[in-house]
């Protein structure tokens, strides 16, 4: 991969690069065609990263459809398809890792240790395999956008990153590849999430700037569906993810986890441009 794209650079011609777990869905496609249309060359990872994945997490049912994914690729005009294998990306004995120490320890880095440890060290990896001009990263991953921006800012790599609005289901769910491992009901009650976000953006419109009534209207909403069990509900500066106890002019960042059954779940939305949120008006 390293070669190629060093190949592609001394022909002057501009990387582009999504980075995916794979089991790609529109939400993935979006990113690519921002991509697409930054770029002269399209390169899309499939990695499931085992470093980003806590002991009792879902490493070894995330979903995975090598074949489905590559002829999406195909459709979306993806020029290289890079999937490594988790020997090719860590060799024995690897020991060396990105470690955020302030933005990561909250919000979903308080209930997954070394979570973003492991992000971040995978898209350092990334970014000096596929020497991208660009990369594109999903809205819906807020924390993780953020906290790759400040990486790029902190370790000086050349790369011009691009956050994507979210892609929502008709009834407003954010797209996950999660969200396969939902039943019909539960499918259902999933839709409390961004109904939380919609509430509290109706209030926040109609003036009210005190953060404990957000959260408690929110949390309200979300604890009357019987499946669902709150991880975390936080309204945060948007760029660096502090608390922000006293809502006035700057932008803010209204995140949320929640279970649903055994499904942990994130969706978000920024205010007041809610653009990225992509949440439709009701």
């Amino acid at each position: 991969m390293q070669k190629t794209a060093r190949e592609l650079r001394r022909q002057g011609r501009k990387i582009g690069f999504v980075p995916t777990m794979g089991f790609l869905h529109e939400g993935h496609i979006s990113l690519v065609r921002l991509a697409r249309r930054e770029a002269d060359v399209v390169v899309l990872s499939i990695f499931v990263n085992p470093r980003q994945f806590g002991p009792k997490e879902d490493l070894e049912k995330y979903p995975h459809d090598l074949a489905w994914d590559s002829e999406l690729c195909r459709q979306n005009g993806v020029d290289i398809i890079f999937h490594p294998s988790v020997q090719d990306m860590y060799s024995p004995g690897f020991s060396v890792f990105i470690d955020e120490h302030d933005l990561s320890k909250q919000l979903c880095g308080a209930s997954r240790p070394g979570h973003f440890s492991g992000v971040l060290t995978v898209v350092g990896k990334f970014f000096n395999l596929v020497l991208p001009d660009v990369a594109v990263f999903g809205q819906k991953d807020a924390q993780q956008a953020v906290l790759v921006r400040h990486m790029i800012n902190d370790l000086d790599f050349p790369v011009r990153m691009i956050v994507a609005p979210i892609i929502r289901e008709s009834d407003g769910l954010a797209m996950s590849s999660r969200n396969v491992y939902l039943s019909p009901d539960e499918r259902r009650d999933a839709v409390c999430l961004s109904a939380a976000l919609r509430l509290a953006r109706r209030l926040y419109r109609s003036n009210e700037r005190d953060y404990t009534v957000l959260k408690a209207a929110m949390s309200d909403l979300i604890t009357k569906v019987k499946s669902a069990q709150v991880d975390y509900i936080e309204i945060v500066g948007a760029h660096n993810l502090k608390p922000m106890h006293k809502i006035e002019n700057e932008d803010i960042l209204i995140v949320l986890a929640v279970r649903i059954g055994k499904t942990r779940l994130i969706d978000n939305l920024p205010l007041p441009d809610d653009r990225l949120g992509n949440l439709p008006e009701e």
